[in-house]
């Protein structure tokens, strides 16, 4: 058994052929420790999202490896990794894609009903109250703020106990209070649950709230911070910023 909830091996992956081929991600090769909190960041175009989406098995690299609790990818049918995906993990994106005619319950059994299972309500209102929205159960989208909407969808990705939380700008859209709200859910998740959580930001506030902090440059790894603070982090995105094309 590994230690490591998903590993990247010489992960490369390229849009496009021949002279018109752009490489998103070179050679990168990465371990995400079971029970874990990582931030990946780096200026626009480094490659953050093409990791997640690698990783989390949403895009298939050109090249290299990825597991997930062991599991190769790479090998799996398209039907495998769909299974793998609504079974093994979760995902909270900055659009909440929440179904404005569906209740908070219903939206957060709605993964167990397209996989045809019948959602244990006991379940449904376990995770709700998880993110502090136990009393809000039977009300809509319309009828939550913004802060709500996204606990609610964090409560939709919980609700298979994935083994993996992938997350894409999940504080993007919420103001400062708000986000702080929810990176402290996040954070108690991995220190209560020992839960394991991969999140792309572009906020130094937010990712201070992770175990390290991945910097991604041109595709490949620029290094790592471990315990850094937001104001660390802020400079040292700042150098990279700074790096020549």
């Amino acid at each position: 058994m590994t230690d490591d909830a998903v590993q990247l091996r010489s992960v490369t992956r390229r849009y496009g052929t021949g002279d018109m081929s752009v490489t998103a991600l070179d050679q990168v090769s990465l371990a995400f420790p079971k029970g874990t909190f990582t931030a990946v960041m780096g200026p626009s175009g480094s490659g953050k999202s093409t990791l997640l989406q690698c990783a989390a098995g949403l895009d298939r690299p050109t090249s290299g490896l990825v597991t997930i609790g062991g599991t190769e990818l790479t090998e799996l049918t398209e039907t495998e990794l769909t299974l793998l995906r609504r079974e093994r993990i979760g995902f909270v994106f900055q659009a909440f894609n929440l179904l404005p005619s569906l209740t908070a319950e219903q939206n957060v059994a709605l993964p167990l009903r397209l996989a045809g299972r019948r959602p244990p309500k006991a379940r449904v209102r376990e995770v709700l109250e998880q993110v502090g929205l136990g009393g809000r159960a039977r009300h809509r989208p319309a009828e939550m703020s913004g802060g709500q909407q996204q606990r609610v969808a964090l409560a939709r990705a919980l609700i298979t106990r994935p083994e993996v939380l992938f997350g894409d700008e999940p504080t993007g859209a919420l103001d400062s209070r708000t986000s702080r709200d929810v990176l402290t859910l996040l954070r108690d998740m991995v220190d209560s649950d020992g839960r394991t959580i991969i999140m792309v930001t572009h906020d130094p506030v937010a990712a201070s709230y992770a175990d390290r902090v991945v910097l991604l440059v041109d595709g490949g790894v620029n290094g790592e911070l471990t315990g850094a603070g937001a104001e660390y982090i802020a400079a040292r995105l700042t150098t990279l910023e700074a790096l020549p094309c």
